[in-house]
């Protein structure tokens, strides 16, 4: 009895250290909006009624160079939550379900570990299963209110409002705050009513969305909690609107962050109040950010660099983004962003961006009346490309083509900044042993009893011959061929998915060795 009494003893002690340790750490506020990229007036878009976020960037800093990793929702939530590449640990495809290793951690069970309390309202959407239970709270109810007094707090709340499926707009053109005939719409989109109306009211949502933020941020005043909590406002990644969401240039991908550091822990912003932050980040950051700025030691598995805390890295040179398979359609694409440029690398190249997905043609009119145009021969060539086979390798010069519609892939001028970026890219997928160069149907089989993300880690996985071949095979060139029909011969299966890619690329000219395939 005196030993259980003294180890209760001693576990109380330890508790209470923990919990005053704790109790000198910020808390940390979450909320995050879907689908919009940075349609803000604090962005500088002036068809934005966003006052609340206008003054959190007023009271805060704004990240103006800000990416989610991927253009969907389910991929750049596995990222938010594990701290690592959803193509690095096999979550890459939307909507889907892969094992993680029982040796990663998510970042929210580092936090609980330290004394946080952490809930979570409510969107989980991770491609892995269970895991709800790493909250203390996951539900539409979540709140910090159930802590225990003094104990640190991390919460996330998730507006929907301005999501893909809230933008078909239910009114009369009268009835949105902004005409649809005044928009100037992107040079990327036709000129259709349905297409400008799914942008007006896409704008109110917005204003929606605004209110919902402005709401949590006087709920943490009226709770007295504002001068003790950083608040996080950003979106889940780029706008609703075709060629938002789904899309790998910053229509898709490039988001609006902005934090706030209340006045107790402004010695860890990065810069004064109400200024701009050009330094690169991205979602797979943002846990080792977290954990920096609670004070919690970064675990060797995560791949982000913390853009803030104490462990504070240098800023980055580029950032690393992925599409693979988006609802039911595959198209595997990888590309790096810099500051001034983006590069991309399509190993689905016969494979349009614009594949007729089901969920937002059900959704969007403004996805149907593109397309229409289209099938009608009513786009420019800029507008119909979105529905064309794409270039093995994009290149653009985006600060001078904020859009990304002129591909400078050929440019000479720029041969020295595309072998950069080029070299960049193999770097980050050899480096993150991504398994998104393995086909979906083959993982059960290759990993075993492992993870899928174990397998990529093995010896097993030969990730660079298998990206050398996938160079070859989406560049189309028939004097690649040799080398793709020897490699249909290769013992590891993979190396032999992508030399078929490649022979279904080259299509006809291939056919003469359609014996080899079998």
């Amino acid at each position: 009895m005196r030993r259980l009494f003294l180890l209760g003893l001693l576990l109380a002690c330890f508790l209470d250290t923990a919990t005053l340790r704790a109790a000198d750490r910020p808390n940390v506020l979450w909320i995050t909006s879907e689908d919009n990229s940075p349609y803000l007036g604090c962005y500088g878009d002036t068809l934005a009624k966003t006052p609340h976020l206008d003054l959190l960037a007023e009271q805060g800093v704004r990240y103006r160079h800000a990416f989610a990793n991927a253009p969907v929702c389910s991929v750049a939530r596995t990222t938010l939550i594990t701290g690592m590449y959803a193509t690095s640990i096999g979550g890459h495809n939307h909507r889907s379900s892969v094992a993680m290793p029982e040796s990663f951690k998510l970042s929210v069970e580092h936090l609980r570990d330290a004394g946080y309390y952490c809930t979570n309202n409510s969107k989980t959407d991770y491609n892995f299963p269970g895991k709800k239970d790493a909250w203390n709270e996951s539900s539409n109810k979540a709140t910090y209110s159930s802590r225990q007094k003094d104990q640190p707090f991390f919460a996330v709340f998730n507006l929907n409002t301005s999501h893909e499926s809230q933008v078909a707009p239910t009114k009369s053109s009268s009835g949105f705050r902004i005409s649809p005939e005044t928009i100037q719409l992107p040079p990327y989109h036709p000129d259709t009513i349905a297409i400008r109306r799914d942008w007006a009211n896409y704008y109110d949502q917005i204003a929606s969305m605004d209110k919902q933020v402005g709401e949590l941020l006087s709920k943490l005043e009226r709770d007295g909690l504002a001068e003790d909590t950083i608040v996080f406002y950003f979106s889940d990644h780029g706008g609703a609107l075709p060629r938002g969401k789904r899309n790998i240039h910053d229509s898709g991908t490039r988001v609006p962050l902005i934090v706030k550091f209340p006045l107790k822990w402004s010695h860890l912003a990065p810069t004064r109040p109400g200024k701009w932050v050009d330094d690169l980040v991205s979602f797979v950051d943002f846990p080792a950010a977290l954990l920096s700025l609670c004070g919690v030691a970064i675990p060797n598995n995560f791949e982000g660099k913390p853009f803030l805390g104490t462990a504070k890295a240098s800023p980055r040179d580029h950032v690393f983004l992925y599409r693979g398979r988006m609802d039911e359609r595959y198209d595997t694409v990888r590309a790096v962003r810099s500051i001034r440029y983006r590069y991309i690398r399509n190993y689905s190249p016969h494979r349009p961006y614009g594949q007729h997905y089901s969920y937002p043609f059900q959704v969007l009119p403004s996805m149907q009346s593109w397309h229409d145009e289209f099938l009608a021969g009513r786009c420019n060539e800029t507008q119909a490309s979105y529905w064309k086979a794409k270039s093995p390798e994009e290149f653009y010069i985006v600060e001078q083509d904020p859009f990304e519609i002129h591909n400078r892939i050929l440019d000479t001028a720029h041969a020295d900044a595309i072998h950069q970026m080029r070299a960049w890219l193999r770097a980050d997928i050899i480096a993150s042993h991504d398994t998104g160069f393995i086909p979906e149907g083959m993982f059960q089989k290759l990993a075993g009893n492992k993870t899928i993300a174990e397998y990529a880690r093995s010896g097993e996985y030969p990730i660079e011959q298998i990206v050398a071949l996938a160079d070859l095979a989406s560049d189309g060139n028939p004097k690649n061929l040799p080398a793709l029909i020897t490699a249909l011969n290769d013992p590891h299966p993979v190396v032999r998915y992508w030399a078929a890619t490649g022979c279904l690329i080259l299509r006809e000219q291939a056919a003469p060795y359609q014996e080899n395939l079998r």
